[in-house]
């Protein structure tokens, strides 16, 4: 730290505002907001710092501060001179499309169309959609059920759609606004999730087409009420009260934060908003700041669930809408919906990611890195799967030229005490495997690969030298937070940092996820949930329907290490939380 970054610690307030970071050339790479700006500027220069933190503190030559009255003022400043200034370090969730109302005219012979303002008089507005295709997609069934005009401007003469029964003509015929009226509201009715009564009117009309034989008619019908029910059942969750409100969830997972809204609108899910991030700080700011920035280019709901208590009253203050953390019920539900799709989300992120990267000069880099003599072209990974000790499942996942070959995964149930201990357990997987391989001499793999440290290493080169075999082995090593950071060389022991951003590095996640799906999937596959005890019984306000959404969500203990108190919060409240990290911890110590 330079003298003069010193000296300007030294003289920080201790009260809210805004700093902005700046380079050597006193560019403003970060812009951030504090309570305290004495505590959280400190922090930065006081604390051991990894991945794009650390990137960011080694770049920082100076700072400004701009001192401010409340912490709501401090927040809106931010946001401010983060549109102002673009810093490289800070997020940009990147989403400035419009989305798409569905309007209906009210009056003067009515129709649909799609509007990205909702603000002209003279129409009913539905929405906002997530997408552009599902605001279409419902104008055109609408547009097939209803018979509204189809032009924008009335013809002389009748279209196609009046031969079809799909307008009824104001074109050539007076329409009484009572008929007006009746399509008005089925429109309403199905829109807000209504469809009950639709759906019986389809149903009689393809009934007595078909005694017509009007065969192709009552396809039309069939299939008109198969789009309704689509469209319903993507709708999964509908709420009575009809009020226009937003979920919020997140997962955290290897230096990486998945965000993700749920839009309902008049009690009705239209769709998911998804933003996957690098963290960049606590969870609690990146959150804020994500919301923050997603309503200034999305309507305000009048109420928005979280489970960040600490921020509720901010965001309150801020967006000037109801903010809700809730215990229990079934807006906690909610979350654990919010929580799953963030999951998942972040899970498609690191699969998906840089899939367009050659995979053969990445396995040659790899090769590089851990000074092998040949390139790693054939690949097995081990995990162990496991319940406090309960049922454990050994698994092994084979990669060839960077592809996976499912047909050579093995799968290995743990016998007698070694499930309960996880280098015995992966002793003997390994002890396993490769006295098959000698036995039946079939070829042995250019690398193992151990999602463990040093120990597992030391176990693996402890089987390999009783074996009188020799494979080159290496580890994925975790950070204190449970992030792999790090590839251990399994014959030298020298530790090689991973950039979170490289290729190599979400190629290595690929593989991990991999090794830890088959894993957890050959585990459930033996097992239902109601015949082993868990590391989520016993604990306070966790009761069977909690236990059975943390065993989704967290079905391993390797999976719920990961998890922060703060995550696990969208599920059980706080204190539950920090007593089953508590009792994690326990378990781990042993």
């Amino acid at each position: 730290m330079n003298l003069i970054l010193q000296s300007k610690i030294d003289l920080l307030p201790d009260k809210p505002g805004s700093y902005q970071m700046k380079d050597k050339n006193g560019k403003i790479i970060y812009v951030g907001k504090a309570k305290s700006l004495l505590k959280r500027v400190k922090q930065y220069f006081t604390r051991p710092q990894e991945g794009k933190v650390q990137r960011m503190v080694h770049e920082i030559d100076d700072f400004d501060i701009i001192e401010t009255n409340t912490e709501k003022e401090a927040f809106l400043l931010e946001i401010n001179l983060i549109h102002k200034y673009y810093p490289k370090y800070n997020i940009m969730l990147k989403d400035g499309k419009m989305y798409p109302y569905i309007a209906l005219k009210k009056d003067n012979d009515p129709f649909l169309k799609i509007s990205y303002k909702d603000k002209e008089k003279g129409y009913y507005y539905f929405g906002p959609f997530p997408s552009s295709k599902s605001c279409y997609t419902m104008v055109n069934l609408l547009n097939k059920i209803f018979p509204l005009r189809k032009c924008k401007h009335i013809p002389n003469k009748p279209c196609l759609y009046y031969y079809l029964g799909q307008c009824l003509g104001p074109c050539i015929n007076k329409i009484n606004k009572n008929e007006y009226k009746d399509i008005v509201e089925g429109i309403t009715k199905l829109l807000n999730g209504d469809t009950s009564e639709m759906i019986s009117n389809l149903k009689q009309k393809m009934k007595d087409c078909s005694e017509k034989l009007e065969f192709e008619r009552a396809l039309e019908y069939k299939q008109q009420i198969e789009a309704i029910n689509h469209i319903v059942s993507q709708q999964k969750i509908m709420m009575q009260d009809h009020i226009d409100r937003d979920i919020v969830g997140y997962s955290i997972r290897e230096g990486y934060v998945s965000i993700v809204f749920f839009l309902y609108r008049r009690g009705i899910l239209l769709g998911k908003n998804l933003f996957v991030i690098e963290l960049y700080s606590d969870i609690n700011e990146v959150l804020s700041t994500a919301i923050m920035q997603f309503y200034e280019s999305h309507p305000k709901p009048k109420e928005l669930i979280i489970s960040a208590k600490d921020i509720a009253n901010l965001l309150e203050e801020t967006l000037s809408i109801k903010v809700v953390v809730p215990e229990r019920g079934f807006k906690k539900d909610l979350l654990f919906m919010a929580l799953e799709n963030a999951k998942q989300g972040l899970d498609q992120h690191f699969q998906t990611a840089r899939l367009e990267d050659d995979k053969l000069a990445l396995l040659e880099e790899l090769g590089e890195k851990l000074e092998l003599n040949t390139t790693p072209l054939d690949i097995e990974l081990y995990d162990n799967s496991h319940l406090q000790g309960s049922d454990a499942i050994g698994a092994m996942v084979k990669f060839i030229n960077g592809e996976k070959v499912p047909s050579l995964y093995r799968k290995y149930n743990i016998k007698g005490e070694n499930k309960k201990d996880d280098l015995a357990s992966m002793q003997e997987v390994l002890t396993r495997r490769l006295t098959r391989l000698i036995n039946e001499n079939q070829k042995k793999p250019d690398l193992i690969i151990l999602d463990g440290g040093e120990n597992q290493i030391n176990i693996a080169l402890d089987v390999e030298t009783k074996l009188n075999l020799f494979i080159p082995l290496c580890g994925l090593k975790k950070n204190e937070k449970h992030e792999t950071d790090a590839l251990i060389n399994g014959m030298t022991g020298v530790e090689i940092p991973l950039d979170r951003k490289s290729p190599l590095f979400f190629f290595l996640m690929r593989m991990q996820d991999e090794v830890h799906r088959f894993a957890i999937t050959s585990f459930r596959s033996r097992h239902t949930r109601d015949l082993y005890q868990t590391i989520y019984d016993n604990v306070p306000g966790i009761g069977k329907k909690r236990k059975n959404m943390l065993l989704e969500a967290y079905p391993t203990i390797e999976s719920l290490k990961q998890a922060s108190i703060e995550e696990l919060s969208q599920l059980i409240n706080k204190k539950s939380a920090e007593i089953l990290k508590a009792k994690l911890n326990q378990k781990i110590d042993k």
